[in-house]
């Protein structure tokens, strides 16, 4: 492992440091093409080339060429790279595995969520996207938002929301056998139930919506939401059940929770809770402010009850000071089956 390109740290504050685990690796950027071509489609000289690779220079390169359809799979790819990475270079270690296992499972529900609501159809496309668009009102500048922030940022942003597995392949390099312990263990399971609160968050809008649509269409409830849903619910609109009588936006709760937590398990393992790697899920908070604004404004021109909701249920957090309206006071009519938060389910990671 001596002769792995990973940085030579002495104490846990080097191993968050940009100086010392990135800026020198950096250049190889510029010669991994070169050493992918000599090494052709022979698997052991790419194997090599791998491993010689620095894991995050790696990553990076990945980043730059990997498409924006592929969001939801972008920061599972990357921490299944970097445990991966660690094997292949004789470094075990049960916090990276653990790690993938979640991410995998992660990018599982969202992926599936994204593609029922049809997020993969030719031509498809989030509806703010319009709204941003009219409001640039401006092809050429447009053209540059979307590249700069689709293209590139947003890739590198995903990037970063994984970057704590790339400290924590260090970690196992510097400190030899690792013992996966009880704060692992709490900071690994509450990942977990984060995970496990947005797939009930995003199955219960999809289980509102399938029954609003149906009953807007056919003026019935499906049988299997007939216990659940009244008429005055379904010609509400929106959603206040659930984890929604809690939070307008649990699942977005959830999604920030999962990488927030990511940071803080590699802040408490390297003592140093002000680091580089939580530029990720700063940028990921900051674009859940903005673009949760945009969506509650768009919302709330379209239902009339929604200003209720949003002064008795929190934005994220829940008000305990508040009980969540239920039930509807008289019915109105419905919105157009085209409503938005029905793809809410799809926003998180992608929050764009």
């Amino acid at each position: 492992m001596a002769n792995l390109p990973l940085p030579n740290v002495q104490s846990l504050a080097e191993c968050t440091s940009f100086q010392q685990t990135v800026l020198p690796y950096l250049a190889q950027l510029q010669y991994l093409p070169v050493s992918l071509g000599e090494a052709g489609w022979n698997l052991d000289n790419l194997k090599a080339v791998y491993i010689a690779t620095n894991p995050l220079t790696s990553a990076l390169a990945l980043c730059t060429v990997l498409a924006d359809r592929f969001w939801s799979l972008l920061p599972t790819i990357y921490n299944v790279h970097f445990a991966a990475w660690a094997r292949l270079s004789g470094i075990r270690t049960q916090t990276l595995d653990t790690i993938a296992v979640i991410s995998v499972l992660w990018s599982a529900r969202l992926t599936y969520n994204y593609w029922r609501r049809g997020g993969y159809s030719i031509g498809s496309e989030d509806y703010r996207w319009k709204i941003v668009r009219a409001q640039v009102n401006n092809t050429f500048l447009f053209a540059l938002f979307d590249f700069g922030f689709i293209a590139c940022i947003q890739s590198l942003l995903l990037l970063l929301l994984a970057s704590p597995s790339y400290v924590f392949v260090i970690l196992a390099n510097s400190q030899g056998p690792e013992t996966f312990g009880l704060p692992d263990l709490a900071f690994s399971r509450a990942i977990f139930f984060f995970l496990i609160i947005e797939f009930f968050a995003d199955q219960q809008q999809w289980n509102f919506q399938t029954a609003k649509h149906e009953y807007l269409n056919n003026a019935r409830i499906p049988e299997p939401y007939k216990d659940q849903y009244t008429p005055e619910d379904l010609e509400r609109g929106f959603v206040v059940s659930g984890l929604w009588s809690w939070s307008r936006h649990p699942n977005f709760v959830a999604e920030q929770a999962i990488w927030l937590t990511l940071y803080l398990w590699c802040a408490y393992r390297t003592e140093n809770y002000v680091q580089w790697t939580g530029l990720g899920i700063l940028g990921l908070l900051g674009i859940f402010q903005g673009s949760t604004r945009l969506t509650e404004s768009i919302t709330a021109s379209k239902y009339p009850e929604y200003s209720e909701y949003q002064a008795r249920v929190g934005r994220f957090l829940p008000r305990f000071s508040a009980e969540a309206k239920t039930k509807s006071k008289g019915k109105k009519k419905a919105a157009p089956v085209d409503d938005e938060q029905s793809v809410e389910s799809t926003e998180n990671k992608k929050s764009k």
